[in-house]
């Protein structure tokens, strides 16, 4: 058994940091999209009218510096920019990603605070697995059977899922605070800022929208677990038919797994169904600690969610839905796959050596 549980945590410990590392461009797009608040007018409008308030100013303060005019059109030019970047989050990840491109130096922002990402992921998924593995041993042992419902399986989901918040959400903030960062400083400043202004508490900033968010991982993986029960009970029965009743080792092996191609598809299907019934919680965590992080008085998630509504309808529950579903798509079907084929070969190393125990005793026997 202890073999089993340290299957599942390495495979998907490398599973996670696989896929995280490898779409960590889309994970920047996607906090930071969904970090963007609603603008307060046009961008192009706000150029005109910045520069038209400028003009007045200095036609009306002639006793006015040098240094305060340049100071204002400074200001002016961030903000002209700042409503550029959340207009850009509406219309889409291709835009916002070329504004990154074109006014932050190319590619590097794209892959700041990867290295964080990667350790999140991957002791989140460690952790998530052992814990998830651990319950499941303990319902079948509490209950006789190894069949284990949808409800069941959900219960466990978010116990798992809340097992693990303590080590990764102040990883998780740290990474958000990397990624929506205009001033470009490092992990190590950033969680020292976070620590001597807020505390401890300051690494759990959202952590009410878990609530719901703990559905996410367990709908997911509900709903993995389940269709591949069903997969592989089909693909059982075939080869029994089909081998009138004899099988090999290595059979047993397979047919406790799926393939890479079904592991990839089954793993964005079950992603795509968790990530449309949670994403509103998710911005609003996102916001929580980014675009409201350092508020004296933060709105409880529903204020921010029917704030949300009210200021862009569905579309404004659900900004930053594009990058955040092919990235999470693309990150649960690699990690799934990955988990499956190194599961395989974790489960077949681990049963080769039981077998060659087993043969040295019977050897040591006769």
């Amino acid at each position: 058994m202890p073999e089993r549980v340290a299957s599942e945590v390495l495979s998907a410990m490398v599973g996670g940091m696989f896929s995280a590392s490898a779409l960590y461009p889309l994970e920047v797009l996607k906090t930071r999209m969904q970090a963007e608040a609603k603008p307060s007018s046009n961008p192009q409008e706000e150029t005109v009218t910045n520069e038209t308030s400028s003009t007045a100013s200095n036609n009306a303060s002639n006793n006015s510096s040098n240094d305060e005019t340049e100071s204002n059109s400074t200001t002016n030019e961030k903000q002209t920019l700042k409503n550029q970047y959340t207009h850009a989050a509406t219309e889409g990840m291709s835009s916002y990603a070329s504004l990154m491109y074109k006014h932050e130096g190319g590619i590097a922002p794209f892959y700041a605070g990867v290295g964080t990402s990667a350790v999140q992921s991957a002791t989140e998924k460690a952790l998530y697995f052992f814990a998830y593995t651990f319950f499941k041993n303990g319902y079948v042992n509490l209950t006789g059977s190894s069949n284990i419902g949808t409800i069941s399986n959900l219960i466990l989901g978010c116990m798992a899922e809340w097992t693990h918040l303590p080590v990764t959400l102040p990883i998780d903030c740290v990474t958000t605070a990397i990624q929506t960062d205009d001033k470009n400083r490092g992990a190590f400043v950033l969680l020292g800022n976070i620590l001597s202004e807020k505390g401890i508490g300051g690494f759990y900033k959202g952590i009410q929208a878990y609530t719901v968010l703990c559905l996410k991982p367990a709908i997911q993986y509900t709903v993995y677990e389940q269709v591949k029960k069903i997969v592989l009970a089909t693909r059982r029965v075939n080869r029994a038919a089909a081998a009138g009743g004899g099988r090999s080792s290595a059979i047993v092996v397979e047919d406790e797994s799926l393939g890479a191609a079904e592991a990839f598809l089954l793993g964005m299907v079950a992603r795509i169904v968790a990530t449309m019934l949670t994403y509103p919680y998710l911005r609003a965590k996102v916001m929580l600690q980014s675009t409201y992080g350092n508020a004296k008085v933060k709105p409880t998630i529903p204020q921010m969610i029917s704030e949300q509504f009210s200021e862009g309808g569905v579309w404004g529950l659900y900004q930053g839905i594009g990058p955040e579903l092919t990235r999470g798509v693309f990150s649960a079907a690699l990690m799934m796959m990955v988990k499956e084929r190194i599961g395989v070969m974790v489960r077949a190393l681990i049963d080769g050596r039981e077998e060659q125990q087993k043969q040295l005793i019977n050897n040591r026997g006769r």
